[in-house]
């Protein structure tokens, strides 16, 4: 996992708050009837979560443009294509005290509705949003621009890059996938638009522009998500599944996560999953229904030159292993984690155990680095490491595993 700087470290608590409870479908809840005293209880409630747009069953023309287009260009070309995604889900809600202060009815069945967005991306059906938006659904339905709903299938879902794949039985010529674009071509000052639900409001399109890249946000089993593209067109509860798209019309990324200042509202500061690591997660879901990811087995830490210097560490750049997982790839070639944690102005930092210093040849100056490499492989597959272990450099061939539910250690 990624060590990086203490303000890196807040931005990705940050993220996740301000998605609001990922897990829980970013839930803003409103409660729309409860039942009374001496009766089971049985409680509709509306969460609004993140994302939800304009789709339409008008066949759309979407042929990728060769000049920027307006905003209003952008949104009569991409609305059509975005859908709103309804979850919902039964979850059993703690007894009301008041209404049943003994517990002789025992635990009450909830119905929750979580509303999100998701886009077309082909004539077969199949639609994109995020994981947490369908996460523990027992039905799932998608409207359209004309309020056409469909029932929607889940083919798969993601958890370690929040991104789930839905299909619907439309007639192709009803349908108006969006154009994908190309995430590695996007540049920091870049315009962008994105269109969404924000708190409800459905049919709605912000605009703004890149403000960062290679952000790294927390997906919602705990395992990082790289590349990241952050925004300041406002994202809000409802915009999450959503396209963010360029100025050609073409879709740069998933709408995901906001950070917020203590409250639930944007900030300017939004983040969406790059549009290429979709591709690949969904390509995979269409095919086989899941995605396995490769895993070493190690939670590490950035060395900074300051650190260097402090604790007099053999190199000045590389990354410092602070744990190794059971039964893991690294577990089994024999990296050895930290032995005592330090605190440095309020920073944790894990010493005493190897330091990794190259990977397949490879300098390792971040985290990032390293998941990136491990993320080109395949369970199975093998990266050899250079480490430094006290006053020695060695090198050691680890076998890489699948990654667990919960990639922790």
């Amino acid at each position: 996992m990624s060590g990086g700087t203490a303000s890196s470290r807040a931005l990705l608590a940050a993220a996740l708050i301000g998605a609001g409870a990922v897990g829980a479908g970013l839930a803003v809840g409103i409660v729309a009837a409860v039942g009374g005293l001496g009766g089971a209880t049985t409680t509709v409630r509306e969460v609004l979560s993140a994302g939800a747009g304009p789709s339409s069953s008008e066949p759309a023309t979407f042929a990728r443009a060769s000049r920027p287009l307006t905003i209003h260009e952008i949104y009569l070309r991409a609305a059509p294509g975005v859908v709103q995604v309804t979850a919902t889900q039964q979850v059993t809600a703690a007894p009301d005290p008041f209404a049943d202060p003994f517990g002789f009815f025992g635990p009450q069945t909830e119905t929750q509705q979580v509303l999100g967005s998701g886009f077309v991306i082909d004539k077969a059906g199949h639609i994109v949003t995020n994981y947490h938006v369908v996460q523990g659904a027992s039905r799932v339905e998608v409207s359209f621009s004309n309020d056409e709903r469909l029932p929607a299938r889940v083919i798969g879902r993601d958890p370690s890059t929040d991104v789930a794949v839905l299909q619907v039985k439309a007639r192709p010529r009803a349908l108006s996938p969006l154009q994908l674009g190309d995430s590695d071509r996007v540049q920091v000052g870049d315009a962008v638009v994105a269109i969404g639900n924000p708190l409800g409001e459905d049919r709605s399109i912000t605009a703004g522009i890149v403000s960062a890249l290679q952000r790294s946000i927390v997906a919602p089993n705990g395992a990082p998500i790289d590349h990241v593209i952050q925004t300041d067109a406002a994202l809000n509860h409802g915009n999450s599944g959503g396209p963010l798209l360029n100025a050609r019309g073409e879709v740069i990324g998933v709408n995901s996560q906001i950070q917020t200042a203590g409250g639930n509202g944007n900030i300017g500061i939004g983040f969406a999953i790059p549009i290429n690591t979709v591709k690949s997660v969904a390509a995979q879901l269409i095919a086989k229904g899941a995605v396995v990811h490769p895993f070493l087995g190690i939670e590490v830490r950035a060395i900074t030159p300051e650190i260097a210097r402090l604790f007099r560490l053999p190199v000045r750049r590389g990354l410092l292993v602070g744990s190794v997982c059971r039964a893991s790839g690294a577990a089994r070639a024999g990296l050895r984690g930290a032995r005592q944690e330090v605190t440095v102005a309020g920073d944790t930092w894990p010493l005493g155990g190897d330091i990794l210093v190259k990977a397949d040849g490879v300098t390792l100056d971040s985290a990032g680095r390293l998941r990136s490499l491990v993320a080109d492989k395949k369970p199975g597959d093998t990266l050899r490491l250079e480490i430094v272990r006290g006053s020695r450099t060695m090198e050691v061939t680890t076998k890489l595993g699948r990654q667990p539910l919960s990639p922790r250690c």
